[in-house]
């Protein structure tokens, strides 16, 4: 049974793009898997996911190396703020065409009111800069 659990959010490309707000943390983040599907008590991740090869666990560095357990992909986490719709077309896809060119990866996360990009650490800034140039663009990056 589906809920009225809130406002869906912006579904309208132009304007998530002008809205989205992007904000980089400082924190750097990694990702960890555990074969057996258990998280160790001493992580507390801001995102996991349950795939058949194991549970995947991004957790802030720091955790990760007091826990002693291995990690790869160091990343800083940049937030897209505008309240995204999980109905939105194309925006994920505008956003990651955008940094491809640039020769940005990034690893995205859409949960329930914003979308989150995991960019390596060293091009974070970059990545953080693009996306200001976007939101203050006039007309939608990709078409």
């Amino acid at each position: 049974m589906q809920e009225d659990i809130g406002v869906s959010g912006e579904k309208d490309q132009v304007r998530l793009q002008q809205m989205m707000a992007p904000d980089l943390r400082p924190e750097t983040y990694v990702y960890c898997t555990f074969q057996d599907h258990r998280l160790p008590a001493d992580l507390s991740p801001i995102c996991t996911f349950r795939e058949t090869e194991g549970l995947t666990a991004i957790v802030e560095r720091s955790q990760a190396i007091q826990a002693k357990v291995p990690y790869i992909f160091e990343a800083k986490l940049i937030t897209l703020t505008v309240h995204s719709s999980l109905e939105a077309i194309g925006f994920l896809a505008m956003i990651a065409t955008a940094l491809a060119k640039a020769g940005i990866p990034c690893n995205a996360v859409a949960a329930f009111h914003h979308d989150h990009l995991f960019i390596p650490v060293e091009r974070a800034d970059d990545a953080f800069s693009l996306l200001n140039a976007l939101s203050h663009s006039s007309t939608a990056a990709v078409t």
